[in-house]
């Protein structure tokens, strides 16, 4: 039966000497190959960022707003703030425009109206007297408001001055009739009362 062979006597005839020389350089290289594969691990923890690391860093950022972040709040609330007025105040311009187109069709009716009562001719309890009061009272509620009535002090702004009348009863000039009622809406005038005008008398 042959021997079997032994890796000893294999290494001594192959003329390598068994001075352990071999085997201690096989565990340096294990060696240097774990280091390095640690080294490989060490540096992915070190130098990469994780999705939880970046949302924590966003929660930190968030719970302690920077300078910066508290002045752009600031800029933005109060640009929004000067938006809301602007609209608003457009807003209630374009309604008074509306309204005043709407209004400014039903003045010749008033007109028709404040001539009949000068005249004598609105009755009251009567059906013309009942719509009459309806029709003032619903352009009332849209803002309508009338003037121009004897004994005003005339004002250029808001009369119109169809006549001038010497009077001796006056001591400035004075609205002594008036032809044309005037009207505003809300603070908008509408139409400027046609009115005759006292004016004081040398005599």
């Amino acid at each position: 039966m042959a021997d079997k062979k032994h890796p000893d006597n294999d290494a001594s005839a192959a003329g390598v000497p068994d001075d352990g020389t071999a085997a201690a350089g096989a565990a340096a290289a294990d060696a240097a190959s774990a280091s390095e594969a640690d080294g490989t691990a060490d540096g992915i923890e070190e130098d990469e960022l994780t999705v939880q690391d970046i949302l924590d860093a966003a929660e930190r950022e968030e719970a302690e707003p920077t300078s910066e972040h508290l002045a752009d709040l600031k800029r933005v609330t109060a640009e929004y703030a000067n938006y809301r007025r602007r609209t608003e105040a457009n807003r209630a311009i374009e309604k008074e425009r509306v309204t005043g187109d709407i209004v400014k069709v039903l003045i010749p009716v008033l007109d028709d109206i404040y001539r009949a009562e000068k005249h004598g001719d609105l009755v009251p309890d009567s059906a013309f007297a009942t719509i009459a009061a309806k029709l003032r009272a619903s352009v009332e509620r849209l803002g309508l408001t009338s003037f121009g009535t004897v004994g005003d002090p005339f004002d250029p702004t808001m009369h119109e001055a169809i006549f001038q009348q010497p009077s001796a009863a006056v001591g400035t000039e004075t609205v002594g009739d008036v032809a044309e009622t005037g009207y505003y809406l809300g603070s908008t005038l509408l139409r400027a009362a046609k009115v005759v005008v006292q004016v004081p008398s040398d005599g």
